[in-house]
């Protein structure tokens, strides 16, 4: 089984897992994921998608956008352009950070209104944003 590049994403867990006094039992058992499915993460092996990711982000009661950004999902300088206050923030940075750290909504949810507010902005561009209406 061959190991991928997450930026550190396993190292990490690990780190955040042992600040927490957690096991890792303990930890997948408040995540809702196997032993055996973390312990592979831990080390590397296997790549979590974003709704594992935010599952033992609520476990480890951290951000899922930290793991998002450790996992290569979410861009770090989206995420720090999302902060109060950030210079030069792209508009849609912050709804973009704000929609993955959702955790009420699933995964098929969160791509959903990322593709709308995509589409929404696409249109906004090309000069038909609606001039005229009331």
């Amino acid at each position: 089984m061959g190991s991928f590049e997450g930026g550190g994403l396993g190292a990490f867990l690990r780190e955040q897992r042992r600040q927490a006094k957690l096991s890792l039992r303990q930890l997948a058992d408040a995540a809702g994921v196997s032993n055996p499915y973390l312990s592979q993460i831990e080390r590397g092996l296997r790549k979590p998608s974003a709704e594992i990711l935010q599952q033992i982000a609520k476990g480890l009661e951290i951000s899922a956008e930290t793991l998002y950004v450790r996992a290569g999902i979410l861009d770090e300088r989206v995420r720090d352009d999302a902060a109060p206050g950030g210079a030069g923030v792209p508009e849609e940075s912050g709804v973009r950070a704000a929609v993955l750290a959702d955790p009420g909504l699933t995964e098929e949810q969160k791509q959903a209104l990322l593709r709308i507010h995509e589409a929404f902005r696409r249109e906004n561009a090309a000069g038909t944003d609606g001039a005229g209406h009331d």
